[in-house]
């Protein structure tokens, strides 16, 4: 396996983030999206993983005060359950602690049992529902919120 590299979202993976977006997710974010939160948004921080040069996952957040409000995980579904989201938020955390950031808020849909298992191990808890948060089905957000102790 090529070595996963994990660095600083920059203009030329905007296309790619906005491909994968549209396997990943119901309701993906447009190329015109991407390119204002890495070029324009002062706010917002995104990283990417690669394998061997192709964009194999990303992460983002928005830095608000002293919170960070994680955006979107996105890992390609070929290179899932390889620790690459692990990777990839742990680094963001690392990041945006290093920043200072000292607490982080996330909404994750009920049923992605995957997701909320990977945020609890970075101590993640349930803090409150988003009812018909996600517009594609009308499901419920679940908050979940790190608080640095």
């Amino acid at each position: 396996m090529n070595q996963l590299v994990i660095r600083a979202a920059e203009e030329r993976d905007i296309k790619p983030m906005a491909d994968l977006d549209v396997i990943c997710f119901a309701e993906p974010w447009s190329e015109a999206a991407f390119k204002g939160e890495i070029m324009e948004n002062d706010k917002a921080f995104y990283i990417v993983a690669e394998i061997g040069g192709q964009l194999a996952g990303y992460a983002g957040l928005w830095a608000i005060v002293d919170e960070g409000h994680i955006t979107n995980v996105a890992v390609s579904p070929e290179n899932r359950r390889r620790g690459i989201g692990r990777a990839i938020v742990a680094t963001l955390i690392e990041v945006a602690e290093q920043n200072g950031l000292n607490s982080f808020t996330l909404e994750v849909r009920e049923s992605n049992l995957a997701a909320q298992a990977l945020y609890k191990e970075f101590k993640f808890k349930p803090a409150g529902i988003r009812k018909g948060y996600y517009l594609d089905n009308g499901e419920n957000a679940i908050i979940m919120w790190r608080i640095h102790e």
